[in-house]
């Protein structure tokens, strides 16, 4: 798997005009090689160039695991006595970056990497890498969707079993306590996130769970989603401890048929914009358009946010193997909020819902 991954990166490295990319611990790393390295003040570099084999520069103990590479890998190790310039310095040397032009992840390479490149390869010319590496990622095949399902089922398990002990006076930290236990104890891998948010918090989309009480009567954002083979899930939805007031009954039915309307329209073909755009029009139409404050989704995998973005102005064709959220939401600033969200697989002939925790309104 991650051969063909590697293979299929080379062929997109010399189409996109580079001539080698660098890659940093993280995401990008894990998907084309299986590696998880921490990013630290020991930096760690794999290099890929379109000419020759890979080349990892790493501290001695984590370049073990390049011996389980799928692909030949160089090493160039170094240790905390001797520091990492001189390893960076001997890749750069023999990979002969000198001059190049090097694809670089713009919103995860640090500084010291950058630099490092610069000094040991010059004339070098770093340059945003993110579409050629997201050409691949973010077709999902079948392994990473059924990570990305079991995530889900976990997820939704956890938010079920929170919300039946949900009560009038706890505080939205305490909710999340609760969350994060049954999230655990679910068979959750790591807690990806957890956003509670009651009340006038619930008008701020990413507000920071805090020590309120909720109060009856008030919208619960609970907005989630936990990590199982490195590949996340993300669910919203909006409760209440008792009824809600006439408006906001009404705000959570728009919202419900936004979202509704933005997961019918994805599809093989479609323009993701186009999804935005089903799901803000039944939102305006409502009335309620100014106060929908946020994109209406975001590609989801090995991140929590990922391409494709949903978002207006975004051209790119929707494709088989894409996965995204679809999320609108109404803030009432002061009043509370409503968000349902939902990830999203496309497929040959449409898209399915890869969430199925209902949507109905539920008062706790």
């Amino acid at each position: 798997m991650h051969k063909n991954r590697l293979s299929r990166l080379a062929e997109l490295t010399a189409a996109h005009g580079l001539d080698a990319l660098a890659l940093v611990p993280g995401p990008n790393l894990f998907y084309f090689t299986g590696f998880s390295f921490h990013l630290s003040e020991r930096p760690i570099l794999l290099l890929l160039p379109t000419d020759r084999a890979p080349a990892l520069v790493a501290p001695g103990f984590e370049a073990l695991k390049a011996e389980e590479a799928p692909v030949e890998i160089e090493v160039f190790p170094y240790t905390d006595e001797e520091g990492y310039e001189p390893a960076f310095e001997n890749a750069c040397v023999a990979l002969e970056l000198a001059g190049r032009t090097i694809g670089a992840e713009a919103f995860t390479m640090r500084l010291v990497e950058a630099r490092l490149l610069e000094k040991y390869a010059p004339g070098c010319q770093i340059v945003p890498a993110e579409d050629t590496l997201a050409d691949l990622r973010m077709h999902k095949d079948e392994h990473e969707l059924t990570h990305m399902r079991r995530a889900i089922a976990i997820t939704e398990s956890a938010l079920q079993a929170t919300m039946q002990q949900a009560r009038a006076g706890m505080t939205e930290m305490e909710v999340t306590a609760l969350l994060s236990a049954e999230m655990l104890q679910a068979g959750a891998e790591t807690i990806a996130f957890i956003i509670v948010q009651g009340g006038p918090n619930a008008a701020s989309p990413h507000a920071v769970p805090g020590d309120r009480p909720i109060q009856p009567g008030e919208t619960i954002i609970v907005d989630c989603g936990v990590t199982v083979g490195g590949y996340n899930s993300d669910i919203t939805r909006t409760f209440s401890i008792g009824p809600l007031d006439e408006e906001m009954t009404q705000v959570y039915q728009v919202v419900r048929a936004a979202n509704a309307a933005g997961r019918a329209k994805a599809g093989p073909g479609v323009p993701a914009e186009a999804v935005d755009q089903a799901a803000r029009a039944v939102i305006e139409e409502a009335g309620y358009g100014e106060h929908f404050i946020h994109r209406t989704g975001h590609g989801l995998g090995l991140e929590v946010h990922e391409p494709p973005y949903i978002v207006a102005g975004n051209q790119r064709i929707l494709e088989p193997g894409m996965t995204f959220t679809v999320e609108p939401g109404i803030y009432l600033p002061g009043r509370g909020g409503v968000r349902i969200e939902d990830d999203v697989v496309v497929t040959s002939d449409g898209a399915e819902s890869l969430t199925t925790f209902p949507r109905e309104f539920a008062a706790l």
